[in-house]
């Protein structure tokens, strides 16, 4: 078969195209940089999605952000309307909500393993135990300062009202509102009790205290990332930068420091990064 001039260019051509295509579609995955990433109005995950959308707004990335209760953040995730979840305690505290989405989300990171929860008290309360609670009913007005009624504590809280027997109610609040009774009660001679979590800023703030929890009603948790289904495949860089993304329990309450302190979270994260650049720098996949 005779091939002419004209056929080898028309070959050519066609492999050059093919190429072309091949290589665009190859780095396509990596071409999407639209994010979305929700959060809880907690001081941790306030204090993360900052800093995650501070740092990637400036690797060219367009990182939208919103504070979305625990709740629809797991149904949007399985249903693919959001991207990752940096705040996500499990396997416990969150649990009912890992039973109904969990199948469609991806576990892709771990931020924090040491995760707590429990009742707090400041140091200065002679109290030690949940048990003792009922013993000064009258002392904390019957109340236990909660925060959203969206949280895995507030759920666990009224599970401890009713495995001990507390003469308690829990009130709903905010975690801005929690510190503020927290501080209050600490001026006040001690006399307040919260629920609180590890890691928060408090426990760098102020000199308090977990109430011993016999009946194991609050368990250890880790801080997971979660991502929707095909997000690995979309992000593929992204997903390592999540999957590096952790902080020992100092940086972490640097971290919430800095942004509880700024005006503007964003700003606080911006902070953290300028003085922290190894670190996160570090986070990020070295290009080939």
């Amino acid at each position: 078969m005779k091939i002419t001039m004209r056929k080898i260019l028309n070959l050519t051509l066609a492999v050059a195209i093919m190429v072309a295509v091949a290589s665009c579609g190859g780095g396509q995955k990596e071409e999407k940089k639209e994010v979305f990433i929700p959060y809880p109005n907690w001081s941790e995950g306030i204090a993360m999605t900052h800093l995650a959308k501070a740092y990637l707004d400036q690797k060219g990335y367009d990182v939208d952000i919103k504070p979305i209760e625990p709740g629809p953040i797991y149904a949007s995730l399985s249903k693919g309307d959001a991207d990752v979840f940096l705040d996500a305690w499990l396997p416990h505290t969150h649990a009912e909500y890992w039973d109904r989405f969990g199948d469609k989300i991806d576990h892709i990171g771990t931020a924090f393993p040491g995760g707590t929860t429990g009742l707090v008290v400041p140091s200065s309360n002679p109290l030690n135990s949940i048990e003792e609670l009922n013993e000064h009913a009258d002392k904390f007005d019957n109340e236990i300062i909660g925060i959203g009624s969206g949280a895995g504590i507030h759920k666990n809280t009224l599970k401890a009202i009713e495995e001990y027997d507390l003469d308690f109610k829990q009130v709903t609040s905010s975690g801005t509102a929690m510190v503020a009774a927290l501080e209050k009660g600490i001026n006040d001679e001690g006399w307040v009790v919260v629920t609180g979590w590890k890691p928060h800023f408090k426990w760098a703030r102020y000199d308090i205290k977990y109430l011993e929890d016999p009946k194991g009603v609050y368990p250890a948790d880790e801080m997971r990332i979660l991502a929707r289904k095909g997000f690995t495949e979309d992000f593929p860089t992204l997903a390592k930068f999540f999957d590096n993304f952790k902080f020992e329990e100092e940086k972490l309450y640097e971290l919430m420091d800095d942004v509880s302190n700024a005006n503007d979270p964003l700003e606080g994260a911006k902070n953290f990064y300028q003085n922290n650049k190894a670190l996160v720098d570090g986070w990020y996949p070295k290009e080939n």
